[in-house]
């Protein structure tokens, strides 16, 4: 996201933190294909994985039987299959990403230990990892409904796309609000067979959370895309920033809100978007965008958004 990638290490130069479980369970072979993955740094898949739930959850509330035994072990297999193809989708963004992004990772010194930046892992063999991520997606995607394959295989334009945005606009991050959401799409249509307003909706909504989260986590990474030449939302809307993130957490809000009632669902859901929304309201007000380890604690904290935000609508 924005010029680098999640959950740098903020003590030391590299943004890959050491001495983890990578470092500690795999194999010495296997560490530079996990980081390349991002496996060590959970948040992006939550990005990635929580408007799946929100369209996973809408669909099950229109079709009308959340009780019944047989949609819920179909749901339960859904929600199987949606986390480990987050999980692994995430992974081949980030293979693509670091493809594209090797030269100028070279340049700084807190992408220059990346895989693919430092040689551990050459181009070639990040091409056959990516080959191996994409067709693990295509084996989940391939176990859902019909109407999902087209759907589940458009998104790969976006996955490709996103690299080159942050070289060609200020607003790379309206391009990853494409991609990150589009299991709000593809969850109800796992679902359902079908897209409806309510999950379109959640869609847009998710697009305008995602401007305002990764807005945020630019703001850590500002000078360092200013000396490679990585353009964002945080260097072009500078300090009008808060005012921004106003407008794109209060069109998430009311975006969400619209899908719930479109959706039809009752008291609880909106309860549980009014919590989602005193979260933003308590972002926008206690981060500090000049200060990267408060601008990466409130991202992070977008998981706890998110959450409240699927719990809303299976509570609805």
């Amino acid at each position: 996201m924005s010029g680098s990638n999640l959950n740098r290490d903020l003590t030391g130069a590299s943004d890959i933190p050491q001495g983890n479980w990578v470092d500690r369970w795999l194999p010495a072979s296997w560490r530079p294909y996990a980081r390349l993955a991002r496996l060590d740094r959970p948040i992006g898949t939550w990005l990635l994985y929580l408007p799946c739930l929100w369209g996973l959850a809408l669909g099950w509330q229109a079709i009308g039987a959340p009780a019944a035994t047989a949609p819920l072990l179909e749901m339960l297999r859904l929600v199987v299959l949606f986390t480990v193809g987050a999980l692994v989708m995430r992974g081949a963004g980030c293979t693509v990403n670091d493809l594209w992004d090797r030269k100028l990772d070279q340049q700084v010194a807190r992408t220059a230990d990346r895989p693919i930046a430092s040689g551990a892992i050459s181009p070639r063999a990040a091409l056959v990892f990516l080959a191996v991520q994409l067709s693990i997606g295509l084996a989940i995607l391939l176990q859902l409904n019909q109407p999902s394959w087209a759907i589940g295989a458009a998104v790969l334009v976006l996955v490709f796309l996103y690299p080159a945005a942050k070289r060609v606009t200020d607003w790379p991050q309206a391009v990853l609000g494409l991609t990150f959401n589009w299991g709000a799409l593809l969850g109800f249509a796992a679902v359902t067979g079908t897209i409806s307003p309510a999950s379109l909706l959640a869609y847009a909504a998710g697009f305008f959370w995602t401007l305002g989260y990764d807005t945020i986590y630019a703001h850590q990474d500002k000078e360092d895309d200013a000396i490679v030449g990585v353009r964002s939302s945080a260097l072009a809307l500078g300090p009008k920033t808060k005012p921004a993130l106003v407008g794109f957490y209060t069109l998430t809000i009311g975006l969400l809100a619209a899908s719930l009632w479109t959706a039809e669902l009752g008291p609880l859901a909106y309860a549980g978007l009014a919590l989602a929304g005193l979260h933003f309201a308590r972002q926008i007000r206690v981060t500090d965008l000049d200060d990267p380890q408060a601008c990466l604690r409130t991202f992070k904290s977008n998981r706890d958004a998110g959450l409240l935000i699927a719990l809303a609508i299976v509570l609805g």
